[in-house]
């Protein structure tokens, strides 16, 4: 019996406003340690590249749409057209996944999101986490590799302190 294809996506576009850029940070990061491949423009997009056409090529290769939502999203023209090529693309039919990360006046954005589930992550990081865990487009994921690794989990990057050494004088 031929094996199914997996319902996984092959590459996550992380839509967020610039202002929201800490949590998109971290989202990014627990998506990445599930192995799967996020488009996020902190870090896939290096100076002196076109950013509109990188962000152009991002949408019209991905097959998921992570959606940050908060005041600052709804504000945003360009959250709005990456959202408005996400509902408008088929690859992306069953594949926009909002995650709300402020309380926010989101059917501004698009009174279609209505029909779609959204995550919550206004209480906390790890509950958002597991409720995104459990929606259609990531249910598929090998248990393996939902448990959040290093800064994925909120860990900074903690320098060692410094020792003061003391002369013999």
């Amino acid at each position: 019996m031929p094996r199914r294809a997996s319902a996984l996506p092959s590459e996550i576009f992380l839509s967020h406003a610039s202002a929201n850029r800490s949590f998109a940070t971290r989202l990014a990061a627990a998506l990445r340690s599930t192995r799967l491949k996020v488009w996020y423009s902190a870090s896939n997009i290096v100076g002196a590249q076109q950013w509109h056409d990188e962000i152009g090529e991002a949408l019209t290769r991905c097959d998921c749409f992570v959606l940050v939502l908060s005041p600052a999203a709804v504000k945003s023209q360009w959250v709005k057209r990456e959202l408005l090529y996400a509902l408008n693309n088929r690859r992306y039919e069953k594949r926009i996944v909002p995650a709300v990360y402020r309380e926010c006046d989101w059917p501004k954005l698009s009174w279609t999101l209505d029909a779609i589930q959204m995550v919550d992550f206004t209480e906390s990081f790890d509950a958002g986490w597991q409720a995104l865990l459990k929606t259609d487009v990531f249910r598929d994921l090998p248990p393996a590799q939902t448990r959040m690794r290093g800064n994925a989990r909120g860990k900074e990057n903690r320098r060692r302190p410094v020792r003061k050494f003391r002369s013999g004088k």
